[in-house]
């Protein structure tokens, strides 16, 4: 695929920002490859994704950005422009269970996940001759109960130092302080073993198993201080019959959570999910 500019915009909806937009590009001689333009009638707020040919434009992306601020400032926009060729930082973070994480691992390793996978930190020993195989970092922070700060406080040496802009928990089991959350806003995602808001916290499917449900999920979002209640970036569910047990909820459920996790992951790195404020927008393909 040719090099492309991902341009991200979101403002007070007003009439005149797509013509806006669009003169801009056709004056410089952008070939749009991909839009999409959502407004949100309560919030009244426009939301825009447009995936422009870098090879069309007639200015680069360090002009684009200084011209485009004008036209940013006018509709109050918060905006930005990333190249294709920018690959975003990533770095895993895991506890014991691989079956995210592995799958990440491969789905990257093939070339789907377009990223470059900077580390991976888990607080115990289990997973690391299986990341390792891939050649990359494995760092492993014991997190104790009586004094956890310490921990995330190396952890947060770890990321900063691999330059990671993206911290996935796949299936890490440790909540992230409340200082880590504001730091790292909206660049923290998760993946939560249940169909969220249902069923939160410790051992959903169990909880599942006793209601007698017929469909269990997994939730993908941003980590926040409050627990499980970040917004949501991808959601599926699969069915259930009265004949499965928790455990083979659980064996189901393993399924589901890489899918969406993987799906969420690859969202997000790809400039697909705006935020507004506990929602988002994600023009998925």
């Amino acid at each position: 695929m040719s090099k492309t500019y991902r341009l991200v915009i979101s403002c007070p909806d007003r009439v005149g920002i797509v013509a806006a937009v669009s003169q801009y590009l056709n004056e410089r001689n952008g070939s749009i490859v991909e839009a999409n333009h959502h407004t949100g009638p309560e919030q009244k707020w426009f939301f825009m994704r447009h995936v422009i040919d870098a090879e069309s434009m007639t200015v680069d992306l360090e002009t684009f950005r200084a011209e485009f601020a004008k036209i940013a400032a006018e509709f109050d926009m918060d905006w930005f422009i990333n190249s294709s060729e920018d690959k975003p930082k990533v770095m895993l973070m895991a506890t014991k269970e691989s079956h995210c994480l592995n799958d990440l691992l491969h789905r990257w390793h093939t070339g789907e996940l377009q990223c470059d996978i900077v580390g991976v930190i888990a607080n115990h020993e289990d997973l690391r001759s299986m990341v390792e195989w891939y050649k990359i970092p494995y760092h492993c922070i014991n997190v104790p109960k009586e004094d956890k700060l310490p921990a995330f406080q190396a952890i947060e040496t770890a990321i900063d130092e691999s330059g990671a802009d993206t911290i996935v928990l796949a299936r890490y089991m440790q909540i992230f302080p409340e200082y880590l959350c504001e730091k790292y806003r909206f660049r923290v995602i998760n993946i939560h073993h249940s169909f969220l808001p249902s069923f939160i916290g410790a051992k959903p499917y169990h909880q599942a198993a006793v209601r007698g449900v017929k469909l269990i999920g997994a939730t993908c979002h941003y980590v926040t201080a409050d627990l499980d209640a970040g917004p949501i970036i991808e959601q599926d569910v699969i069915r259930v019959r009265h004949s499965h047990s928790a455990t083979d909820m659980v064996r189901l459920g393993k399924d589901i959570e890489k899918l969406v996790l993987s799906r969420g992951l690859s969202y997000h790195i790809e400039d697909r999910v705006l935020v507004h404020g506990n929602k988002t927008v994600v023009f998925a393909q």
